[in-house]
């Protein structure tokens, strides 16, 4: 899809100010205002719909959608990028400072993005958008990487939506076209330079970096008669075999793979959790437990940038 693809912009974004997005929790009053604010709504509706929009739903029966064809594209040379820059030898095992190379020259790649896929009338909504995709990479100063950076995409995505790149009927080809293929970028990234988990819970957190991609995959699983239950995460075979297929699934072989010793030492909570009676209460839980560990935390929420597209009002 060379041609650029035409959108509607809504008119109130056709002589809107863009600025330059800022992190604007700075104390806990500020977090209860966060919580209680418009954008909070807004993006809890917007997560939810993206989850809805894959319920009951295996990933090969994704829709093709040439809307996101670009995006994809940029997310592969971003992972065709990390080949190009390897890790440094040193003598840290966290935090390869060979990721700040790489963070540089992603930002390069992002500037020609947008460029590519912003209609002039709204040119300068790049000063917003690229601050949301480059923090989604994790901090190039701490080398970290936890579930704000993870949030910071889905803002991205959420500020294409806004400016009408896409609509709700797109949702189940943008998680799984498009949010699945950033979990694969941010996983290559993780493992190459070892980046530190940011706010790390340790051994009592969902996983190290991520939270979304569990939270998608397990309505994937719900009232679907042939999907495993959530007790066969712990047959290797059934994780084998539905991997492909159930986000839920291939996080937990994921995190299988790359943590030695027993699951129930290395991820308590998702050992807990696989006693759940059905995938339905799995996915309610998902979506409180994010906001109670995700939203509701002053060291993830005060990371989080506002602008006048994502404002926090």
């Amino acid at each position: 899809m060379e041609e650029q693809q035409k959108i509607e912009i809504p008119e109130k974004y056709k002589n809107f100010e863009f600025v330059q997005p800022t992190k604007q929790i700075k104390v806990e009053h500020d977090l209860s205002l966060f919580n209680k604010s418009e954008i909070y709504a807004e993006y809890m509706t917007f997560i939810s719909q993206l989850q809805q929009s894959v319920k009951s739903k295996k990933i090969s029966e994704t829709p093709k959608n040439p809307k996101f064809d670009k995006i994809v594209k940029f997310l592969q040379d971003l992972i065709d990028l990390v080949d190009q820059v390897p890790p440094l030898q040193q003598q840290m095992r966290f935090g390869n400072t060979a990721f700040k190379t790489w963070h540089q020259k992603a930002g390069e790649f992002a500037d020609k993005f947008l460029e590519d896929i912003l209609p002039k009338e709204i040119e300068k909504a790049a000063i917003e958008l690229k601050t949301y995709i480059m923090d989604s990479f994790g901090s190039n100063v701490r080398i970290d990487y936890g579930t704000g950076h993870e949030m910071a995409f889905t803002f991205f995505l959420m500020g294409l939506y806004k400016l009408n790149f896409f609509q709700k009927e797109d949702f189940e080809t943008l998680v799984r076209n498009v949010f699945y293929k950033y979990i694969s970028l941010m996983r290559k990234i993780q493992l190459t330079y070892m980046l530190e988990p940011a706010g790390s819970h340790g051994v009592w957190g969902l996983d190290d970096y991520h939270f979304l991609p569990l939270l998608f995959g397990a309505a994937e699983l719900v009232d679907n008669q042939v999907a495993p239950s959530p007790e066969d995460i712990h047959k290797q075979n059934i994780l084998d075999q539905y991997h492909d297929e159930y986000m839920y699934l291939e996080c937990i072989r994921f995190i299988k793979q790359v943590k030695k010793g027993p699951f129930h030492e290395h991820s308590p909570m998702l050992n807990d959790i696989s006693g759940a009676a059905s995938w339905n209460k799995v996915m309610a839980g998902m979506v409180k437990m994010y906001q109670a560990e995700v939203l509701h935390k002053f060291p993830v929420a005060k990371h989080i940038y506002f602008g006048n597209l994502m404002p926090l009002k």
